[in-house]
């Protein structure tokens, strides 16, 4: 049988999703916690990558295993295992030719930035940017990045097989109480897209940066990868869309 799981995690501690050699990944502690109930290696297959700090609400990842009778017993088995800051929501029954990442149809990703008062209880969670910025240029600039582009320039990805192509359905800005949030919905992300995406609004929001030439970074058919990335304790991964 194949099953789909959605799992929360605060990324701080993690050297990223994605199994490393001598260094602790949020894959490698859900399989040993899985390996151990099912009594049987069980490797997991995720939507996609996440980066060391960043964090999930809803990662996805499927795993072959034999029938699970009572799934709310078994997710609860999984969690009295798993470290705090891991934590899996749901588990469901799909079938045997399911991919969590090939079948992916869209993403969704926010960005948090505290532009107030520096918040040490949240210095992980929230990138502690703590200075104005100009929010109306940088929901203007937001617009740029609308639509089929090639982002092969906000991107550290050596080579891509669409092209460095990428198609952004909606992206949003928004303010409150000092916490600036944007949210992204693509088709896919590429490693460190969404972070340079930000880091150059935020170069827009200090005035050192104008839409216009954003705009020609955007367009332009050389390969020069932005300088501009966001810290990753901002990021989160909110949702995935089959």
């Amino acid at each position: 049988m194949r099953y789909l799981a959605t799992v929360s995690y605060n990324g701080s501690a993690y050297y990223g999703w994605q199994k490393q050699v001598g260094k602790i990944s949020i894959q490698e502690i859900i399989e040993g916690v899985l390996s151990r109930i099912l009594d049987k290696e069980t490797k997991i297959y995720a939507s996609g990558r996440t980066d060391a700090g960043v964090h999930s609400l809803g990662q996805t990842f499927h795993f072959d295993a034999k029938e699970i009778k009572d799934l709310g017993k078994f997710t609860y088995s999984i969690n009295s295992l798993l470290p705090k800051d891991i934590f899996v929501d749901t588990i469901m029954k799909v079938d045997d030719n399911f991919h969590a990442r090939y079948n992916v149809k869209r993403k969704i990703y926010s960005y948090y930035i505290n532009i107030g008062k520096y918040d040490l209880f949240k210095v992980d969670e929230i990138y502690q940017f703590i200075r104005p910025l100009d929010i109306e240029k940088m929901k203007e600039c937001l617009n740029v990045f609308l639509g089929e582009h090639c982002f092969q320039n906000f991107t550290s990805k050596d080579e891509d097989e669409n092209n460095f192509v990428r198609i952004i359905y909606d992206a949003k800005l928004s303010l409150d109480n000092n916490i600036i949030k944007i949210t992204f919905e693509g088709n896919g992300f590429m490693r460190y897209m969404v972070r340079m995406i930000v880091g150059t609004l935020i170069e827009v929001g200090l005035g050192k940066l104008k839409i216009e030439e954003v705009k020609a970074i955007l367009d332009d058919k050389n390969r020069n990868v932005v300088s501009y990335k966001a810290p990753a304790s901002g990021l989160y991964l909110d949702k995935v869309i089959y």
